[in-house]
């Protein structure tokens, strides 16, 4: 009889990741139930967004029992286009206020 090797993960884990996740989303649905407006909306939301892929990712795509080098290998190259699209949404609000200032109101 062949045995299967690899490292077993208690079932309690999953389960309480699933439960936190549900807790998250619940208080990302109670975002639009409470009516929150503008930036603190989209933050609120955004952050929600990154915590429950922050935990799908390191719980149940095994992230957390990888090596190091692994892991760096899949989440360094989005943290940098992160950092890429924020430098790119900043130089875009520059031009934009730029062309406000000197051809005025579209």
């Amino acid at each position: 009889m062949a045995h299967a090797e690899g490292q077993q993960h208690p079932l309690g884990v999953y389960i309480k990741v699933w439960i936190l996740l549900f807790v998250v989303s619940g208080f990302s649905y109670a975002v639009d139930y409470f009516n929150f407006q503008g930036y603190v909306r989209w933050s609120l939301i955004l952050l929600f967004m990154f915590i429950k892929a922050g935990y799908i990712i390191s719980v149940f795509m095994h992230i957390k029992w990888e090596r190091w080098a692994l892991s760096a290998a899949i989440l360094v190259p989005p943290s940098v286009l992160l950092v890429f699209i924020g430098i790119m949404a900043i130089e875009s609000d520059y031009t934009f206020l730029t062309r406000i200032l000197y051809f005025g109101p579209g």
